[in-house]
């Protein structure tokens, strides 16, 4: 039994060190510039729009059923499964293996990601179905409607709902665990049947009730962490400029003296890049499906702005504590116990108390967020009610698992299908560009003129789009009523 546990271990670690190593980043980037160049840069152009995209309140009134999901929750949908491990125990990671230098690597990832992340969520709205409780969407659901292959999408479908909705949400499990023993003591089992009662309560409430949970944690969770880190930056801010130099050294091989070569930087930046900000994997997108907007581009913009305060904003802040302390050139600690280590330096004992609640919050949204990927595509390979309810008891039982267990081949195995998921989404979304492209034309079109964009599938010649013009079928239907009532007064 030992020897067969080796043997695909062996042979799940072969294939992430080709995948990981050379294809993904070829893939991941060569997307990242295909995407910029031809968005002409929107990333960057757009900024300030995609500020206001956020704040509308206008897609809010849409809803008539009550039943849809605004931009602005759906948005907190994805922050709140990219805000996790990743931007802390993630981030330290990739600093100890890669050097101070995988934190500009990551930067380029996300910098790049963001047209990334802006064509596949505009796909998933075009492409987002209507069920009786909300919308949904993502690759699953392009790659059926828009390349019209339904086997490549139930493909990908058991691919992010393994990955997301079980792995994922273990190892989520697992680093809130780990964070409250060392701060704490609490026993592990204790923690995980704790965890297991929470999840319940919130997947049981369906769509809304995660979008309503992701909306009041993750600005919290947020706005803590992002505090203290800010706080340490000002007391610190004379090292400031040494800490970015070391950056740029360490990313270009100029300054290896903190460990890590040039190529472990670009290897792990990319790597924990992708896993933090999701651009390209495919996960966002299910997120960005669920929201009630007048235009697919709006989502589109913040889901971009999403990757931004996902890298750029948050794992900045963690390498920012890690880099300033004594801890990371000592080699004391690594992971969470590292990060935990760093802020003790600088706010004192009460640090690791702080981080492990701070872990609680990013990974607990990361957990609900990460159900709801997975139960999207359970919906989409067969609507059954059985079949979700089984996915939720699973979900549970892996977030208890998670907490107790040591997950070193579960993760490669997460590594492994998360590599397929993000290949097969890339795939997908270049050859979906057209659409897309045409999309975010229309929206530029319609703001130059001064209007609230508002998206006709039929105007620009998109099909299988079965959400969109059903409002221009149901005002011309009125006229036809009006001028009926008005012909049988006259």
């Amino acid at each position: 039994m030992e020897a067969v546990q080796n043997l695909l271990q062996g042979s799940v670690d072969f294939l992430n060190n080709i995948l990981w190593t050379y294809v993904l980043i070829v893939a991941l980037v060569g997307a990242g510039i295909y995407f910029t160049v031809k968005t002409r840069f929107m990333q960057f152009r757009y900024l300030k729009e995609m500020f206001r995209v956020v704040n509308d309140k206008s897609d809010v009134t849409l809803t008539k059923d009550g039943k849809g999901i605004s931009s602005a929750k759906s948005f907190f949908i994805g922050a709140a499964t990219r805000i996790g491990t990743g931007n802390l125990a993630g981030v330290t990671v990739a600093i100890t293996l890669g050097g101070p230098g995988a934190v500009f690597w990551m930067w380029i990832v996300a910098l790049l990601g963001g047209a990334t992340a802006m064509i596949e969520s505009t796909l998933a709205q075009v492409y987002k179905v209507k069920d009786d409780v909300a919308y949904r969407g993502g690759p699953a659901y392009y790659i059926e409607k828009g390349l019209n292959n339904r086997v490549l999408g139930i493909v990908f479908a058991v691919l992010i709902a393994f990955t997301f909705g079980l792995i994922f949400n273990s190892v989520q499990s697992n680093t809130i665990a780990a964070a409250f023993d060392n701060a704490f003591g609490l026993e592990a089992a204790i923690g995980g049947v704790i965890l297991v009662v929470l999840t319940g309560l919130v997947i049981f409430g369906g769509v809304q009730r995660v979008a309503n949970f992701s909306a009041i944690v993750v600005p919290i969770m947020a706005v803590l962490y992002l505090a203290i880190a800010l706080y340490v930056v000002v007391v610190n801010i004379a090292q400031m400029p040494a800490v970015i130099g070391m950056i740029f050294q360490s990313a270009f091989g100029l300054e290896q003296a903190f460990g890590g070569s040039v190529g472990a930087a670009i290897m792990m930046g990319v790597r924990r890049g992708l896993f933090s900000n999701e651009a390209g994997m495919g996960s966002a997108p299910n997120a960005a499906a669920t929201a009630e907007v007048s235009h697919p581009a709006k989502q589109g913009f913040m889901q971009t702005l999403g990757v931004f305060l996902d890298t750029l904003i948050v794992c900045t802040a963690t390498a920012a504590i890690v880099l300033l302390s004594d801890s990371y050139a000592a080699g004391n600690g690594e992971g969470i116990a590292l990060l935990q280590n760093a802020l003790a330096e600088q706010i004192g004992s009460w640090a690791p108390a702080f981080i492990a609640v701070s872990v609680l919050l990013f990974a607990f949204s990361s957990i609900v967020g990460s159900y709801y990927y997975g139960e999207t595509n359970i919906e989409f390979i067969k609507k059954s009610k059985a079949a979700v309810f089984g996915f939720r008891l699973l979900t549970m039982g892996f977030v208890f698992i998670g907490s107790v267990a040591s997950l070193g081949f579960v993760w490669s195995l997460a590594d492994l299908f998360m590599a397929g998921m993000t290949l097969i989404n890339l795939a997908a979304i270049i050859l979906l560009g057209g659409v897309a492209f045409k999309v975010l034309r229309d929206y530029e079109e319609q703001r130059a003129q001064g209007l609230n964009p508002r998206f006709s599938a039929r105007k620009l010649g998109i099909e299988n789009t079965e959400c969109w013009d059903v409002e221009e079928e149901e005002v011309a239907q009125g006229a036809v009523q009006a001028a009926a009532a008005d012909s049988s007064k006259s």
